[in-house]
């Protein structure tokens, strides 16, 4: 179709356009950076904030899978701590036996007076063994060392544990997803700026043909006025309306302009970097593809492929994620039980250096059942059940909108299709006109006017034409982006 569609557009218009732009062409290749559709999504894909703000929320989801799988796996402490004691309750708390209790046989006495003296003060050594019972506690001691591991480990937390870990997963699939979402929303702004910034190049060429049969018409009259053929008037004609075309070429390119800066902003090109897209809507280009050869599945063989785009999955994530949450608000009312161990060793020397540790080891097992929590469990539940309905219409509502989506795109698609051939068609009748209205012209047939009217009406038709291809490739672009995939290998 191309081929066909661009010798029926007329080479005689094409090879002047080209010709008249060739030093100016030459110049822009010589200095300007090459830019295709394919350098273009790449180079957005490399430099786009909007995707490496999605690839960071990856990474944070990955390591929020690992830091909820840390609460199933023991919580291990150690702890080494020396503590210098200055002044204590127990300093002065001993515990004195007085002189009349004391056990403190002479063992000078004789025989007979020392057993007479057991006979009477044995009861009291007792005394004095409590003494030294509580002399040898740890309390207020003036160095303390204190060396301990702790070890928890949870063995049943009402499925909270298992319903977190379960969470942090669903968030990672649905941070993947919106980084697939991130990448196709560029990719589409990509799509949509670098075929607007074709229009405006096609739009520049388009008036500068004009502009260039309105000159060559200009000195036709010019020669025809010097042989008396022509009127001066028309001559005036022709000078005015030449001069009204220029306006408009400035403004195609300042359009031009303007569609090249949008594109470099979107790929992160410098803004003062020459550009020169390679393909072309009005022309034959094979970087491009042919109208003719896409065809669209219907919305019943796309159903598969809509229900998979990332953005619906990252919205069915989320409704187990809400689940995952209803789950964890009714495990509030079951207990949860810990295995506990606590390995510590301890010393008190009289100086600064540990030694003589002592061995303090324990283990058992706690559980905590909250009874009653002024109804605020009840409340927990409801208002999670509610946040699972309301994931579940948003994800409904958002499959809804992919569908609408798609079948728009799919309706433009064919739209503008039909545009092409039209508007093809109408542009070689239009070039025929114009050959036609100047040969006229030039036996007398025809006046300055049927020539104005001819050039406008083939310049229009040749719009046209560029603005049904233009047309036609951003409905492709928006079909892709519903279905999430790319139907066409763009070079």
């Amino acid at each position: 179709m191309r081929s066909s569609r661009l010798s029926r557009a007329g080479w005689p218009l094409l090879l002047m356009a080209v010709v008249t732009t060739a030093p100016v062409a030459a110049q822009e290749r010589a200095d300007s950076m090459e830019l295709s559709l394919t350098d273009a999504l790449s180079l957005a894909m490399e430099r786009s904030e909007e995707v490496r703000i999605a690839e960071q929320q990856v990474r944070v989801a990955s390591s929020q899978v690992r830091s909820a799988r840390s609460s199933l796996l023991p919580q291990v402490n150690t702890q080494v701590g020396y503590t210098k004691t200055l002044r204590s309750v127990f300093q002065d708390a001993g515990f004195e036996v007085p002189d009349s209790l004391r056990f403190d046989p002479d063992s000078t006495a004789s025989l007979a007076e020392r057993i007479s003296y057991l006979e009477r003060n044995t009861p009291n050594a007792a005394f004095g063994a409590l003494g030294s019972l509580f002399g040898n506690l740890p309390f207020g001691r003036e160095n303390a060392w204190l060396a301990a591991a702790t070890v928890s480990q949870p063995l049943f937390a009402g499925g909270r544990i298992i319903s977190g870990v379960q969470i942090a997963r669903h968030a990672e699939t649905a941070a993947e997803a919106s980084l697939a979402e991130a990448r196709s929303d560029i990719a589409l702004q990509v799509r949509q700026s670098y075929y607007g910034a074709l229009l405006a190049q096609d739009a520049e060429v388009i008036v500068t043909a004009s502009v260039d049969l309105a000159q060559e018409h200009l000195e036709r009259v010019q020669l025809l006025l010097e042989t008396g053929q022509a009127s001066e008037l028309d001559a005036m004609r022709a000078e005015v309306e030449l001069e009204n075309l220029r306006p408009q070429l400035i403004q195609a390119r300042n359009a031009r302009e303007l569609a090249a800066l949008n594109l470099k902003r979107l790929v992160n090109l410098p803004i003062d970097a020459p550009l020169r897209l390679t393909s072309s809507l009005a022309a034959a280009d094979p970087a491009l593809p042919d109208p003719s050869d896409i065809l669209l599945p219907s919305l019943a063989e796309a159903e598969p492929q809509l229900v998979r785009r990332a953005a619906i999955t990252a919205a069915e994530q989320q409704v187990e994620i809400r689940r995952e949450q209803v789950s964890i608000a009714r495990g509030a009312y079951l207990p949860t039980v810990s295995l506990q161990a606590n390995l510590a060793r301890q010393a008190f020397p009289t100086g600064f250096v540990p030694s003589d540790w002592q061995d303090d080891w324990t283990v058992g097992f706690v559980v905590q059942w909250p009874l009653f929590q002024g109804l605020r469990r009840g409340a927990e539940v409801d208002a999670a059940q509610a946040q699972v309905r309301q994931a579940e219409l948003q994800a409904d509502q958002l499959r809804e909108g992919v569908r609408l989506e798609y079948e728009q795109a799919q309706g433009e698609l064919e739209q503008a299709r039909a545009q092409i051939t039209a508007a093809t068609r109408t542009v070689t009748q239009a070039v025929r006109v114009y050959e036609l209205t100047e040969l006229r012209y030039t036996e007398g047939l025809a006046t300055q006017l049927d020539v104005s009217d001819a050039r406008l009406a083939l310049q229009q038709a040749r719009m046209n034409e560029a603005n049904a291809f233009h047309n036609f490739y951003l409905a492709l672009a928006r079909a892709e982006r519903a279905l999430g995939v790319t139907l066409i290998d763009v070079r």
